[in-house]
This record gives C-alpha cells, sequence and structure tokens, in this order.
C-alpha cells in the first residue's frame, strides 16, 4: 500500500507531518544523482551499461539489469515504470519520514543512503493484528493447514507466485512436472486467473498429485509458512513474501517474474545467501529438470545456503 501524492499533500494542509509507507525495498528511494546512476542511465532510464555497481563500499554490487524498470524489453513500458520510480521519490521530498516494511539488518546499506528520514518498521506480519488475518482477494482455503499437520517436519515444498504473475500453459506443465519429478510433498497456490489462456491440464494435474501434493486457490501464506512441516518457498520474490519467509527463517526456491522482483533475487541468492536462483533456459522457460535439480540441492542441504 502507499499514500499517493494528494494523500500527502492533504496531510499537509491539515498541518501534520506527512509520512509515507513503502511495501517495496528501500532501494527505491535512493538519491538519482549518484554519480554510478548518472554513468549508467540516461533521463528516461534505459540502461546504457550493463554492469555490476556498487553505491558505496559497505554495500553490495547489484546488477543494472536488476533495477526495477529493466524486467521488460519494452522500451515503453520501461520509461512509464522509471516515471513511475521517479515519482515515488519526488512523493518521498514532500514527508518527514518514510516507513518501510523491510529491517535495518536485511540491508542497512540503502537504509544508511537514502537522503530522507526512513525507519524501517518490518517485517509487517499479521501473525501481531488482532485475529491474525489481513484482506486478501481471494478466499483463503485453511484446509492446508490440516493437511501440513500430517506431513514430516520439514518436508514440503510451498509454491506460491502472489497476486499477478500468470504461467504460460508450458511453463505450467514444466513446473507441474517438476514438482512431481522432485518427489516431494508440495502445497501449489494456483489463482482462478493463473493461467493464460487454457487450463485444460489443471484437473488432470490436480488428480495426478493428490498422493503428495495439495493444490489451494489461495492461501494463508504466513501460517503456511510457519509451520513446521514446511522445508523451502518457491516464490517469486515479491517484498511481501520475502519478508513473510525471512521472518520465520525459511529458505527460498527464486523465481522472479517482474519489477523489483529481480533485484529481492539477488538480495536472497547472492547477498543473504539464504535462497537458489531457478535459471530459465534459451526460451525463458524453467524446466523440470531444473526445477528437480534445485528442490533437491536445496533439501539435500546445499552448502552455500544459510539455513537457520
Amino acid at each position: 500500500m502507499k499514500l499517493v501524492y494528494c494523500d500527502i499533500k492533504v496531510v499537509q494542509d491539515l498541518h501534520n507531518e506527512g509520512v509515507k509507507r513503502k511495501a517495496e525495498p528501500d532501494y527505491e528511494l535512493l538519491p538519482k544523482d549518484h554519480d554510478l546512476i548518472r554513468t549508467v542511465l540516461p533521463r528516461e532510464g534505459t540502461v546504457l551499461k550493463n554492469e555490476m555497481i556498487r553505491l558505496s563500499p559497505s554495500m553490495p554490487a547489484i546488477s543494472t539489469t536488476d533495477l526495477l524498470w529493466n524486467w521488460t524489453e519494452d522500451p515503453t513500458m520501461q520509461s512509464i515504470i522509471f516515471k513511475a520510480t521517479l515519482d515515488t521519490k519526488n512523493v518521498t521530498k514532500l514527508c518527514d519520514w518514510v516507513l518501510c516494511n523491510s529491517f535495518y539488518e536485511l540491508d542497512p546499506w540503502f537504509c544508511d543512503l537514502i537522503p530522507i528520514k526512513s525507519l524501517p518498521v518490518g517485517p509487517l506480519l499479521s501473525s501481531v493484528l488482532p485475529g491474525g488475518t489481513i484482506g486478501s482477494l481471494w478466499q483463503e482455503d485453511s484446509t492446508c493447514i490440516s493437511w501440513l499437520d500430517h506431513q514430516p517436519a520439514r518436508s514440503v515444498i510451498y509454491v506460491a507466485f502472489g497476486s499477478l504473475a500468470t504461467f504460460s500453459q508450458r511453463q505450467f506443465d514444466e513446473l507441474a512436472a517438476g514438482l512431481q519429478l522432485a518427489a516431494t510433498p508440495f502445497i501449489w497456490v494456483i489463482r482462478p486467473d493463473f493461467m493464460k489462456g487454457s487450463t485444460r491440464n489443471q484437473d488432470e494435474f490436480r488428480d495426478g498429485v493428490a498422493h503428495c501434493g495439495k493444490r489451494v486457490s489461495w492461501a494463508p501464506q504466513q501460517k503456511v509458512l510457519g509451520h513446521p512441516s514446511v522445508a523451502c518457498f518457491l516464490s517469486h520474490c515479491g517484498w511481501n513474501s520475502i519478508m513473510d519467509g525471512l521472518s520465520v527463517g525459511v529458505p527460498f526456491l527464486c523465481w522472479p517474474q517482474f519489477a523489483d522482483q529481480f533485484f529481492n533475487k539477488h538480495l536472497i541468492c547472492d547477498v543473504r545467501r539464504v535462497g537458489l536462483d531457478l535459471e530459465r533456459d534459451e526460451n525463458g522457460i524453467v524446466t523440470r529438470d531444473e526445477i528437480k535439480s534445485k528442490v533437491k540441492k536445496l533439501l539435500d542441504g546445499d552448502t552455500t545456503i544459510i539455513l537457520n
């Protein structure tokens, strides 16, 4: 959730301090006149150099290809997202404080670089709210919790791609086959609008995995991730999902789809080393063999992963 420009103006007109809440990574707020950013980005945001950059001596290097607007090769879309990022920064100039759904220990270098008063107040979890629930676009299927109760400890893969990502039929089939080949219990969240076009194989998939997996249209994610039967989180790396997983110490299998999710994957896999990246082939597909391989690597105790 964000407070848009008019909200901040109303607050200012009432002579109160302006406060903005952010649900995205802190790096969106970095100064766009930073010397390194100027050397790789023109005004419209198109990357001039594909390289690793380091915005301060204390922070890890990041790739220019992981910047928020570079997930798409469409120049028009890049320009739109870049402008929206600048608008976010401009709104923060009207604020006295920016509240971020993050915590200082996760990315202190970004918190220190932001040229405004930022306050990491995360992770913001529904478990600390009265009743422990939050609003959702879909009805949560709580039967997955009772299903988890019957699974061995640290045995289940939780698969969820947030509220916006969609899959082609081919990619859906590869993921379904990969989960079956991994021969590991799983919960897969498949929204009603998750598939592009035909959903012809979903019923066949559900019948084929009934013995080892559970499919739900939406899940109480924080409760699922906090369950002792869950071993890892196969995620699109949306920021809220990152917060949910990190808060309970669950390792990630990272499959970013768009926007800031590629940078979030870098933070999880390369900086904090609490996850593995699922790599696409030359056709942009994550294959069943890649899924099987990375699941096995993570669950067998990959020594490059830091586990709690």
